[in-house]
């Protein structure tokens, strides 16, 4: 038996102390055949040794090859003793340590045979078998067992797992390979003890019998090592499915790709560096490490992606992923405990974590190294809502909370090897796919190109498909046009590769396509672009209700399109209707030309169908909000649009004067003098006149039925009894005399904060007080 052994620096003085034991034995025994010759048949021996030697079979999992050369390695311990068998395995060995832990091995195992039969070498004093068989089946176990020791040791040091593992798995069968050796060498003993010609013949009948053993024994192996490679593509293929199921994880968590990559390499170190090493463990760190986020597939995006603390009820739903993602992977027969440590990775030590509540020691050591690493690496990556933090601070948070939440041990490992075990930059890429996903996936950046991963494609239509589809429903009614158009260009930027969508809403009193909103790159330069029905590229689609893909964006926008850093190169646009009522037209731009391709057209058509309702009610919502706000009559701010400005300014004026004028309207003389005998288009002119009289920083609001409030920010009182007087001189008809037909007069008091009040009510009630002046004549101002 070979092996072939690159040890690491922890197996190198176990290394120099097999070779220079070997040496020292082999030498011994060197000096040993000078002192005391033997005869040719030992030649014969190491010959016979030497050509089935080089007969070799690799033995599968561990870099050592078998041979059946023991059996002439037994005889010649029986017939020339331990110096004698010494030399035999040290000729059939290539490599120092080859040559030393065979030799120590054969020479132990000689001893205790001499030891046990109380006889000397039977060239010299021929024995018979029977007499012999416990001390050669001593020979057998103990030269199998020290052999295979001595390099199951050496495998052990360089592969960093446990030397009884390496042993049970690759070695415990191949003792009947011994024990077969020490068998023939037992039926061959009576013929070594022979005359010369009695050697030679049954030496000539055992050497096919080997030929045949050998060749029996590279067909099992073989097929054993065709096994073992087939077991070795399906654990790739195992892990590869694995890491597609990491990339959707990531997919949906915008902010951190690339997290599960670093996590995977820092815990299978930090496995490694706290001496786990059944490989079966090791496997499931490494497959956890990808897949423990899984659950996150069921938390809403936007608690993901928050970019701030999360609210108790939100967190609440964060935690459900531990749970969620053991039960998907439940449904996997992995080979290894993948589901407890994915399950597990936010207990505390303390008990206080979730799901399960687990303390110390019943927390799988698999998920108590995750957590660590895990904890690491969210800590020193960036977060919308903080800076990454130094790998020193990182530190600190973790020693902190060893004990608490953290294994002490892990983190005092952690602490110690961390840079040994850092990935490099090469080993977070994971895949080119991956990659792209992960560049694609910020709402800042332009959305996936053309030619990305078909994996990109599956996520987003299953999940930012089925995201829309659910906020189509829940935004209808609740959001303004604004709020709902960037939370439904959020979506759709993911899932096609535009930099820039436009929402033109249809003005029916225009017949035109107004540029409602714009979400993206340049987005200010899309304000206020007006498009006639039937039109440019919009416009056409409006009239048409056709997509068109891949136009050129001059069509729809002229030079703007090719003025905006970078310019716009080629656009997708498609109509927006509820009830076959034309809403307006969805057009999504992009600065790289042919951006665009059948499937993301087929997305946008079933978005714009999923959203136009939406859209619709986000309208409706919006001038109903402006309704409750604005005075139906006269078109001016209402009171309670009054109120909340008035509250806005007293609070930031900084203690700078602000002053109300209250205009009352009311009947001329000679009428009588309610305003409820007013018609309605008195109160109508009324505000256009007192809007001509006004500043351009002067605000006009309606405050009730036939009263209106000046606003005059940072003005005294002296200016504003010049407002109050050029109000009185452009609507009193007792001045101004121009128009018969209105019919009315106004009465104006004044007040100022914060000498008046620093609200409303105080400010009104002060002005009230102040009003004076017959609605004939021109009022004094108070």
């Amino acid at each position: 038996m070979t092996a072939h052994a690159q040890l690491t620096n922890a197996g190198r003085l176990y290394l120099a102390a097999v070779i220079s034991s070997g040496s020292f034995v082999v030498l011994n025994s060197l000096y040993s055949l000078y002192k005391s010759p033997v005869g040719y048949e030992w030649f014969v021996l190491a010959g016979l040794t030497l050509l089935s030697g080089s007969f070799t079979v690799k033995v599968p999992t561990i870099p050592a090859r078998l041979s059946v050369s023991e059996t002439f390695v037994f005889a010649a311990v029986l017939m020339y003793g331990p110096a004698a068998a010494t030399m035999v395995v040290a000729l059939d060995s290539l490599v120092i340590f080859n040559f030393s832990a065979p030799a120590i091995a054969v020479w132990i195992a000689a001893q205790a045979f001499f030891y046990l039969a109380d006889v000397g070498p039977l060239a010299q004093a021929p024995q018979p078998i029977l007499s012999l068989l416990v001390p050669l089946l001593a020979l057998a176990v103990l030269y199998f067992v020290l052999n295979s020791w001595l390099i199951a040791w050496a495998v052990a040091l360089e592969q960093a797992t446990s030397a009884l593992l390496v042993w049970r798995r690759n070695f415990f069968w191949l003792s009947l390979n011994y024990f077969s050796g020490a068998s023939v060498a037992a039926l061959l003993l009576p013929y070594l003890q022979a005359p010369g010609a009695a050697f030679v013949k049954v030496i000539g009948i055992l050497l096919p019998l080997l030929l045949i053993s050998y060749l029996t024994l590279k067909t099992a192996l073989g097929r054993v090592e065709d096994a073992n490679r087939h077991l070795s593509e399906l654990n790739r293929l195992y892990l590869s499915t694995i890491e597609t199921l990491a990339m959707a994880i990531d997919a949906k968590d915008q902010i951190t790709h690339g997290h599960i990559r670093r996590v995977q390499i820092f815990a299978v170190g930090l496995a490694k560096e706290m001496g786990v090493t059944e490989p079966a463990q090791i496997k499931a760190v490494e497959a956890a490490a990808l897949l423990h986020d899984m659950g996150k597939l069921a938390v809403p995006e936007y608690i993901l992606n928050k970019p701030g603390p999360l609210t108790p009820a939100e967190f609440e739903k964060m935690k459900l992923h531990a749970s969620v993602g053991a039960d998907i992977l439940s449904a996997i027969a992995f080979p290894y405990p993948v589901v407890p440590i994915v399950r597990h990775h936010h207990e505390n030590w303390n008990g206080t974590g979730y799901p399960d509540g687990l303390r110390g020691s019943e927390i799988p050591v698999g998920a108590r190294i995750l957590s660590v690493v895990d904890c690491f690496d969210a800590l020193t990556s960036d977060r919308p809502y903080r800076p990454r933090l130094s790998d020193s601070e990182a530190l600190r948070i973790l020693t902190e909370r060893r004990g608490t939440m953290y294994d002490p041990l892990v983190v005092d490992t952690f602490a110690r090897v961390y840079r040994d075990i850092a990935p490099s930059d090469d080993d977070i890429s994971l895949k080119a796919s991956l990659s792209a996903i992960a560049r694609e996936m910020s709402v800042t950046t332009v959305a996936r190109l053309p030619g990305t991963s078909r994996l990109d494609d599956i996520s987003a239509s299953t999940e930012e498909m089925l995201s829309l589809y659910e906020l189509a429903r829940s935004l209808s009614g609740r959001l303004n046009l604004s709020d709902a158009a960037d939370v439904i260009s959020k979506h759709l930027r993911r899932l096609v590769p535009a930099t820039t969508c436009v929402f033109f809403l249809y003005d029916e009193s225009t017949d035109e396509l107004v540029a409602a909103h714009a979400a993206g790159e340049n987005s200010a330069h899309f304000s206020d672009i007006r498009i006639a029905m039937g039109q440019r590229l919009s416009g056409w689609v409006a009239a048409n209700r056709q997509t068109i893909v891949n136009s050129d964006p001059m069509l729809d926008l002229g030079e703007v399109a090719r003025s905006l850093k970078p310019p716009l190169r080629s656009c997708l646009s498609t109509h927006l209707a509820a009830e076959s009522k034309l809403v307006g037209v969805l057009t999504v731009y992009s600065t790289h030309r042919n951006a665009f391709n059948e499937d993301h057209r087929r997305l946008v058509e079933v978005i714009a169908r999923q959203v136009s309702q939406t859209v619709l009610q986000a309208v409706e919502f919006q001038q109903q909000n402006s309704e409750k706000l604005h005075d139906q009559l006269t078109g001016l701010p209402n009171r309670r649009h009054l109120e909340r400005f008035v509250a806005s300014e007293l609070a930031g004026s900084g203690g700078l004067p602000c002053t109300i004028l209250l205009v009352e309207v009311k009947g001329t003389p000679g009428s009588k003098p309610s305003h409820r005998n007013l018609p309605d288009y008195v109160f109508a002119q009324a505000a256009d006149r007192i809007r001509v009289a006004l500043r351009g920083a002067d605000l006009l609001f309606r405050y009730d039925s036939n009263r209106f409030i000046v606003l005059l920010a940072q003005t005294d009182g002296s200016t504003a009894e010049l407002v109050a007087r050029r109000i009185t001189d452009h609507v009193g008809l007792g001045r101004t005399g121009d128009d018969e037909s209105f019919g009315g007069a106004v009465r104006i008091g004044r007040a100022t904060a914060p000498d008046d009040g620093l609200s409303l009510a105080d400010l009104v009630s002060a002005a009230e007080s102040r009003s004076s002046g017959s609605p004939n004549s021109r009022p004094s101002v108070h």
